[in-house]
Parts: structure tokens; C-alpha cells; sequence
């Protein structure tokens, strides 16, 4: 397992490192959940000890209070660029989408925004194949038109690690590094790394975070796992889906890919 571990954060750091030396203004969406936070900790290794980059939060100003609790925390103790992006209002979003998805498209609208006004060429994110059959379609490096729009059947190949990083302009890209990882593995990796979560994914009276999201469309699931072990365990044997809180999950069929198709992480 260690050295599995090795090799999931040695090909991450490398991804990194590539996107840092060849696409420029680079930033990262922080989402402040495991994955993002375990990857903003790769981000630290790589760089030795430090983030070169700001740090972006889409906030809606709906995050649960634990959540904004731990963000100014970490921006404290690891001296953090932080970029915060407030987003637009529900009543902004596109009419024809249903509730928990029009909610959740403020984040897709205020990244626009960000990118319409900082130009930046290349967003790191902490997605994973494994959570959503639409995000197995991604690339680790995604072209985007400004406006957010993705093609899923017309992605640069990518064999043998060898990326495309060279993009014209009016593209800017997404980059996915933990486009490799599973659940189970940000969890094995944040045990041995140590690395500091909120306390809303460990059980309390009986219910848990698996996925972290805006208060007014992220609910907990039943659990009893109160410490990582017990998380780890719990993920060897259910059947649950990881955003099996997610509102906007449980809507229209397609409501999540018409979210990804217009710009939404």
C-alpha cells in the first residue's frame, strides 16, 4: 500500500509541475473537501513547503460554518494565497435546470466571472474519475472555451503521461491530478500524510459528510464512522454511492451533464 501510495502522489507532483512550468496564470480551485485539500497538500510537496499559487474559493456563502472555520484556519497555518470569489444570486441561473442543480450552477457563473476578469490559462481541480460517470470522461488536462463549454468527445489524447499544454487563445484549461485517485485512496493517502480535514466527514450521532457541498443541497449520509480507520473500512464494503448527499444527484437524469457541459467542476 505504501508504495502504491508513492506512486499515485509521484505521478500527481508530476502533473503539477508540468502544468506549473508550461501554462500560465495558473491558479487552483480549493473546494476545502478531502480531495482538493489532499491535492492542495501535493501542491505544498511539490513545491517545498509553499504554494506558488492562489488558492480559489467559489463561495455562494452557503458553506456549511465548520467549512469557513477550517478554510481560515489552514490559510493561517500554511500562509496561503486565498482568492475568494463570491458567486451570483439562484435567481441569476438558467430557469429550465431544476432546483439543487440551479443552485449549484452559482459556482459555474462565478467561476466565469473570475476567468472573464483575472485571464487565467490553466485551473488546477481535485476531481476523480471514480466519483461520477460523467467525470471519467475528462482528460488531466481539459481544454475549455471561456465560457466554460466541454466537449467530452473532443479531448487531446494522452498516452504514456505525454500531455498537450499548448492551447490557442480563447482556451483555458482544467487540470484534473487526481483524475487517478479513488475515494478509497485520498482517504489511505490523508491517514498516512496526517493531513487535516473538516470535522463534518467523521460521524456524529450517527450521521457523516461523505461529500462536501453548500448547506441548501449537501445533506449527511447514516454512518458511525467517527475516526479515518472507521472511514476506510466503511469504504471497503458499501455500496453507497460517494455523493449520495448531493441534491442536485437525485434530479432530472441529465441535469449533472448539462451542469458539466456548461462549465461546472
Amino acid at each position: 500500500m505504501a508504495s502504491y501510495l508513492d506512486d499515485l502522489e509521484a505521478q500527481t507532483i508530476y502533473i503539477l509541475r508540468e502544468a506549473f512550468n508550461r501554462i500560465s496564470p495558473l491558479g487552483m480551485l480549493w473546494s476545502i473537501g478531502k480531495d482538493s485539500t489532499a491535492l492542495l497538500w501535493m501542491v505544498r510537496k511539490a513545491f517545498f513547503g509553499h504554494a506558488p499559487i492562489p488558492m480559489i474559493q467559489l463561495d455562494t456563502a452557503m458553506e456549511l460554518p465548520e467549512v469557513y472555520a477550517f478554510r481560515d484556519q489552514i490559510v493561517r497555518d500554511w500562509n496561503l494565497n486565498l482568492v475568494v470569489e463570491m458567486c451570483p444570486p439562484e435567481e441569476d441561473m438558467d430557469p429550465t435546470l431544476p432546483p439543487a442543480s440551479r443552485a449549484a450552477a452559482r459556482k459555474t457563473e462565478g467561476l466565469k466571472a473570475l476567468l472573464a476578469r483575472d485571464k487565467y490559462q490553466g485551473l488546477l481541480v481535485g476531481i476523480r474519475r471514480d466519483e461520477q460517470s460523467t467525470r471519467a470522461k475528462e482528460r488531466v488536462f481539459s481544454p475549455r472555451s471561456l465560457d466554460g463549454a466541454w466537449d467530452f468527445r473532443d479531448q487531446p489524447p494522452e498516452f504514456w503521461d505525454q500531455y498537450k499544454t499548448d492551447f490557442p487563445d480563447g482556451v483555458h484549461v482544467r487540470i484534473h491530478p487526481l483524475l487517478h485517485w479513488t475515494e478509497l485512496d485520498i482517504w489511505r493517502y490523508t491517514q498516512r500524510e496526517g493531513i487535516p480535514i473538516v470535522p463534518l466527514y467523521l460521524a456524529q450521532n450517527g450521521k457523516r459528510y461523505r461529500s462536501l457541498g453548500e448547506k441548501n443541497i449537501t445533506f449527511p449520509i447514516e454512518s458511525n464512522a467517527a475516526t479515518i480507520d472507521d472511514i476506510i473500512a466503511e469504504l471497503e464494503v458499501t455500496r453507497t454511492p460517494e455523493r449520495a448527499g448531493r441534491a442536485m444527484d437525485h434530479e432530472a437524469e441529465d441535469s449533472f451533464e448539462r451542469l458539466r457541459a456548461s462549465g461546472y467542476m
